[in-house]
């Protein structure tokens, strides 16, 4: 049973999203709109197309991040890798930008790389342009500001006909509603950044009474990055954020009685069968060697084979190079000798020789380090058998040139030169395998008690973090004390629960748990999960963009933007409450305020002087 609760660390690399081809239906009779659930966790992209030959579901899910190197040394330019193309965040998780500030897009040439990787991938091929229509999801309350510059960014370098804004939790409980449409509800979204809860009456948001948690998935794995890493300081670097967020999806659960359970968590039977050991990678080195004589002998002639053809082929590549080069010399004293003297100063000077007795001597030394080579590899063509049992290989001589080959190759010899150390077999003593005094693979093992309920507890408690907030239950309460009791008794009937934070066990009996602690008594309530909680924002994107493809409801078209402005919203049933800038108009001015000024231009007489 101990055995059975070690998990090993999958440490799985994203594989890069293929080119895909559309199917014909997507353009024809019209072209059908593009879904793009624009998550600051990941990006989920796909069809609204009603034909079966589509898939319904989102073709592309890759991570919102994109990295730019600087550029190889050679000249090379900086290359941009974004989402499944990083293959592993960790390795480059300095170089990791994300256009994301909390849940809003601020930085737009970051989500420009995004939306141009989605085009690409899903094979939009219009020429200069988008002709599908555009539904993309944006935060709760999204500032004017920041979709202002989405708008400005899809109709302008896109050329979109026209783009939907909607609230993805609110497109979750579209798409998950259980009776007839409008309903009400108050639905609790908790993502990577942030937690909101959200009241919904009669199928529209009421934006006034919404709450914003800061805290979500992101700062849960941070938290327990820290717990871990305080834990265990020796495998302070293996302790990776990558490698937190999968404990949390894998092994993390939300405690219905936190304080309960971290009582049960003081057992130590509790403790011996509820644990979860995570087995980080590690080497057997220090274990100590445990192989034959035999089967380090055939090591050793293995790795001076390697050396051989190593070298072997170093010394093919310098033969060319300087074959190349004597051609190259003997011609240019063939020009010498047949009187076109323009063209052999000419080629000297190239060369950076001052005399023909010059190019002589080097083509003299030249062909003899070419007769050299030659017979280096007729010689280690013979000798390619070589015996190592008893003798250390020999150093392979230096060129006469000093070349910078020959040295390189005596380099790579030296290094390699522990590996061929002398065996005396005539003295060889039976050594017993060394034992260690710990168990080495226990050693790299993370312990996983409290810290599975302590990480994801941070929504409900975040006190726990230092963190001057409230918690899901006393957000939820506060916003259910702003409704008369008939309402609350509403919204509490459809409690929906979304988002990828929610994917805990746990957390649907918890949330039951809350509400029976600050529900009247016998009053009844219920709380429902998303059927897909990561995935139901575009599912529900998608159900809308089919229902609505014909209608001109919710869709702003290039004519709205460009006599309304980037900000302008239409509203429908899972979209934010469009509230427009409001500028304060200036008071008039009146007779008594003009009188000084009309005085002073009299006795000015010149108003232009004035001026």
């Amino acid at each position: 049973a101990a055995a059975s609760r070690v998990f090993a660390f999958r440490d799985a690399r994203w594989a890069p999203d293929p080119q895909l081809e559309p199917s014909a239906a997507v353009r024809s009779p019209q072209p059908v709109p593009l879904v793009i659930d624009n998550g600051s966790f990941q990006t989920r992209a796909g069809w609204a197309c009603p034909d079966p030959s589509v898939p319904a579901e989102p073709l592309l899910r890759f991570r919102s991040l994109a990295a730019r190197s600087r550029g190889a040394r050679g000249g090379a330019g900086a290359e941009t890798q974004v989402g499944n193309d990083l293959g592993s965040p960790e390795p480059l998780r300095w170089l990791l930008r994300s256009p994301f500030d909390r849940n809003v897009p601020v930085q737009l040439e970051l989500q420009e790389l995004l939306l141009d990787h989605v085009f690409q991938r899903l094979g939009v091929s219009s020429q200069g342009c988008v002709d599908h229509p555009i539904v993309l999801t944006e935060a709760v309350c999204n500032p004017l500001y920041s979709r202002q510059m989405m708008s400005e960014l899809l109709f302008e370098c896109y050329q979109v006909p026209k783009v939907s804004y909607g609230v993805d939790s609110l497109y979750s409980f579209y798409h998950n509603r259980r009776q007839n449409w409008p309903c009400s509800g108050l639905v609790i979204s908790s993502g990577y950044q942030c937690t909101h809860i959200l009241p919904v009456l009669d199928g529209r948001l009421d934006a006034k009474n919404c709450k914003r948690i800061n805290l979500g998935g992101c700062q849960a794995a941070v938290y327990l990055q820290r717990l871990l890493q305080l834990k265990y300081p020796g495998h302070f670097a293996a302790i990776t954020l990558s490698r937190m967020e999968e404990i949390l999806h894998e092994h993390s659960y939300i405690a219905e009685d936190y304080i309960e359970e971290l009582q049960k968590w003081r057992s130590p039977e509790y403790y011996e069968n509820n644990v979860h050991k995570m087995q980080l990678p590690f080497s057997n080195k220090l274990l100590g060697s445990t192989l034959t004589s035999e089967e380090k002998q055939e090591r050793r002639q293995q790795q001076l084979r390697r050396l051989q053809e190593l070298n072997a082929r170093r010394r093919e590549e310098k033969l060319q190079l300087d074959q190349e080069r004597l051609d190259r010399l003997l011609y240019i004293q063939e020009l010498l000798e047949d009187g076109q003297m323009d063209q052999f100063h000419k080629a000297l000077v190239e060369l950076n020789m001052d005399s023909a007795e010059e190019l002589q001597s080097y083509i003299n030394k030249l062909s003899l380090s070419v007769e050299q080579t030659k017979q280096k590899i007729l010689q280690a063509e013979v000798n390619i058998e070589v015996d190592v049992v008893d003798s250390k290989p020999e150093t392979p001589d230096l060129d006469p040139l000093g070349s910078e080959q020959s040295l390189e190759d005596v380099e790579s010899i030296n290094e390699f030169e522990p590996l061929f150390a002398e065996e005396q077999p005539e003295v060889e003593k039976p050594v017993a395998a060394v034992q260690p005094v710990f168990n080495l693979a226990e050693y790299h093992q993370l312990f996983l008690g409290t810290e599975r309920i302590r990480a994801p507890e941070i929504v409900f408690q975040p006190s726990l973090i230092g963190e001057d907030q409230a918690g899901i239950a006393e957000t939820m309460q506060y916003v259910l004390e702003r409704y008369p009791k008939e309402q609350q008794a509403i919204l509490v009937q459809n409690v929906f629960l979304t988002g990828g934070n929610t994917m805990y066990p746990g957390v649907k009996a918890r949330v039951q748990k809350e509400l029976l602690e600050m529900r009247p008594f016998q009053s009844s309530f219920q709380v429902h999960l998303a059927s897909s909680p990561v995935l139901d924002a575009w599912y529900g994107a998608r159900d809308w963009a089919v229902e609505y493809m014909t209608r001109e409801e919710g869709w702003i078209t290039r004519k709205d933007y460009e006599e309304k402005g980037g900000e302008y919203l239409k509203e429908h049933c899972a979209s934010n409450v469009y509230v427009p800038i409001r500028l304060p108009k200036q008071a008039p001015r009146t007779t008594e305020a003009l009188a000084p000024s009309r005085a002073l231009t009299s006795s000015t007489g010149n108003p232009c002087e004035q001026a």
